[in-house]
């Protein structure tokens, strides 16, 4: 009896440090092992997976010690299971060979589903732009789905209350950004996959890839579809991205409809506070002493060293 009141006692205190939704959403879930094949991606996941060294120490961590932490999946109608949280672990126990990967399952509407993704995955050390652009759209069109509310995304004019606040400024709270940054990050989601790459690897600095800042990627997001891939174009030519002036200034030629692929090349070529002179060079002359899809910078490296070479030669020559 003791026993029993005791047991009514933790529970009654526990109820005390926790809010109606933990406790109905604890209802809702339990726990279990599922095979990996039975969970199936969340569906325009915005997260990368990346085949990385991080996720290669990962796998070899889960191969010695399991999935420490377990992934959330909710039930689907077809009798499987979706991922919400944790497709990176989901991968490693792959890679690792695992039978099964311990999982949380709570039954999740789609909106309900898209929030506790986004929050999950938000809490990463890396996370890319383009991730939090597809994610922070994902999330605030959830957001107003909840509330009854418009979906326009982007514009600046005021969108329906919901406590007093917009979900827009909902999502600032909830995410630690300003409301313009979230409104900046929406609107790379205009941009071509080639550009919104460049933007990522303002963060990836991976060697031989041309990086875009914040800025001036979110003056080119105006740009259609048609006028981004002059502009890819260009860049691969220029071997350079425009600053935040350059595509201040595309954007208003293309709202006046006047921007194609000889205006890009103008203003890309017009030299930037503290630009290195460079020596440009007709790609079409070089093009045949390498292979398609060679790096700008392995191209320069390797001229570099064929010059050295012929001028080592010469020097040779006149002795």
């Amino acid at each position: 009896m003791a026993r029993n009141s005791a047991a009514g006692l933790l529970t009654s205190v526990d109820s005390m440090f926790t809010t109606q939704e933990e406790r109905d959403n604890a209802q809702r879930s339990y726990m279990t092992d599922l095979p990996a094949a039975e969970i199936s991606d969340f569906p325009n996941h915005p997260f990368k997976v990346r085949m990385d060294e991080e996720m290669e120490k990962l796998a070899e961590s889960v191969k010695e010690r399991g999935v420490l932490s377990p992934v959330l999946v909710r039930p689907m109608p077809d009798g499987g299971y979706q991922m919400v949280a944790g497709h990176r672990r989901k991968r490693a126990a792959e890679l690792a060979e695992l039978p099964t990967v311990p999982c949380i399952v709570r039954e999740l509407t789609d909106d309900e589903a898209i929030i506790v993704m986004v929050d999950s995955n938000l809490q990463r050390e890396q996370v890319l732009p383009s991730e939090k652009a597809f994610a922070y759209k994902m999330k605030l069109d959830a957001m107003k789905r909840q509330q009854g509310t418009r979906t326009d995304l982007t514009s600046a004019t005021p969108l329906q209350k919901f406590g007093g606040k917009t979900s827009r400024e909902l999502l600032a709270e909830q995410s630690g950004e300003s409301h313009e940054q979230i409104r900046k990050y929406i609107r790379l989601t205009s941009l071509i996959p080639e550009i919104l790459d460049m933007v990522d690897n303002s963060v990836l600095k991976e060697k031989d890839k041309l990086q875009m800042a914040l800025r001036p990627a979110v003056e080119l997001s105006y740009l259609t579809e048609i006028e981004q891939k002059d502009l890819l174009e260009t860049m691969s030519v220029e071997d350079c991205t425009p600053s935040h002036a350059q595509a201040i200034k595309m954007r208003d030629f293309s709202e006046k409809g006047k921007l194609n692929a000889d205006v890009i090349l103008s203003i890309m070529q017009e030299e930037k506070p503290n630009q290195v002179e460079q020596f440009k060079m007709p790609k079409d002359r070089i093009s045949k002493f390498f292979k398609p899809g060679t790096p700008a910078q392995t191209i320069e490296d390797t001229i570099v060293k064929a010059l050295e070479m012929y001028r080592k030669r010469e020097r040779a020559r006149e002795r």
